[in-house]
């Protein structure tokens, strides 16, 4: 251990099926903080039992970003390093001493590996890292949903990876996100310049079905001057291709917005995935085959929030079998039936797949 202050902090609300795994992940720090917004199950109980330090206080009307900080404001002001997790998120053992070795090196924030979910198989899912943790003094929670933190001091931020610390996320599928589209419309409202901001409610209009709006913010998007992440910018693409395709409108602009994505972030599987999956519905399986293939090509996986679980799994391996099979492969697609069953052995359509894979070449 090194002579460093480290301390956690967090928002809680009706948490108790996770407090007590979060709470022993947690326990290297020299001290957790938690602003209880509103529970009313047991999670102050809980919490004041196993010597966390709990305020409870109302945020009228709701804000992540004031709440977040709220709770920043409760660590003491001797910290050196604040980490800023969520309650259904878990640390692997070991975090605070690799953290620490990342911090002495100089820095005011550092970044991490973060799982945000799990397949079916226990496997890692949706993978990317993430940046909580941080100097006491200097930032700023800001955005009413999707908060960031802001360095607002003159000279440059540095960030530092903490190379082995390793955050899992395991969420409460019952959990509402409704009250996320009207707090992104205020953030967008506050902020019409922010490119996330527009481009995460283009894309909450696209989960909502409201396609007309998402079609309209995510070209919004696209024209920012700020907006030049292309990984960014390449899932807007594909987004309007989903929209352009769910109003009706000429497959051939789906499918030109779908070329434009894989353009723009070219070292990404997801669109080239996606004009997989777009060829196999027109039964154009040398289409299909070819750019499945080019999804499959990529073998180093985006430190990006972009990237998509299936994109890594059995998804493209099962879009070059299907397309293979149609084209008389049948060696082809045995073998990547094969790899996509790896991934899902348990799924009966693969199973049922390569049974014909398996009688035509056989």
């Amino acid at each position: 251990m090194y002579n460093l202050k480290v301390y956690v902090y967090a928002i809680c609300k009706n948490e108790e099926q996770h407090i007590a795994p979060w709470v022993e992940s947690m326990r290297e720090a020299d001290g957790i903080y938690v602003l209880d917004t509103g529970s009313d199950d047991s999670s102050v109980a809980l919490l004041s039992g196993m010597n966390v330090v709990v305020k409870s206080e109302k945020i009228s009307p709701w804000r992540f970003d004031v709440a977040r900080n709220r709770s920043l404001a409760m660590v003491p002001e001797d910290a050196d390093l604040c980490v800023c997790t969520d309650m259904d998120e878990i640390f692997l053992p070991g975090w605070r001493e690799k953290m620490e070795e990342a911090w002495l090196a100089g820095a005011h924030r550092l970044k991490y590996r973060y799982v945000w979910s799990f397949n079916k198989d226990g496997s890692e899912g949706c993978v990317f890292w993430i940046s909580k943790a941080h100097a006491r003094k200097g930032f700023v929670w800001t955005h009413p949903v999707h908060e960031v933190l802001e360095w607002k001091r003159s000279e440059p931020c540095i960030e530092r990876e903490a190379n082995g610390v390793q955050l899992e996320h395991y969420p409460d599928p019952a959990k509402s996100r409704g009250q996320y589209l009207p707090l992104l419309e205020l953030s967008v409202l506050e902020k019409p310049d922010d490119d996330r901001n527009m481009h995460y409610l283009g894309r909450e209009y696209m989960f909502h079905g409201m396609w007309e709006k998402c079609e309209e913010t995510l070209l919004r998007h696209l024209a920012l001057p700020n907006a030049t992440w292309p990984d960014e910018r390449s899932a807007s693409m594909r987004f309007l291709a989903r929209a352009v395709e769910h109003q009706g409108r000429p497959l051939e602009e789906a499918f030109l917005w779908l070329l434009k994505a894989a353009a723009e972030a070219p070292s990404m599987r997801e669109p080239w995935i996606e004009l997989s999956e777009f060829e196999q519905k027109q039964e154009n399986w040398a289409g299909s085959l070819f750019f499945a293939e080019k999804a499959l090509a990529i073998q180093h996986r985006s430190r990006s929030y972009i990237n998509e679980a299936a994109s890594w799994a059995e998804k493209p391996y099962d879009l070059a079998a299907i397309a293979a099979y149609y084209l008389k492969d049948y060696d082809k697609a045995k073998a990547y039936g094969r790899k996509a069953l790896e991934y899902d052995p348990e799924n009966a359509r693969l199973q049922k797949n390569m049974e014909f894979y398996q009688a035509k070449g056989d």
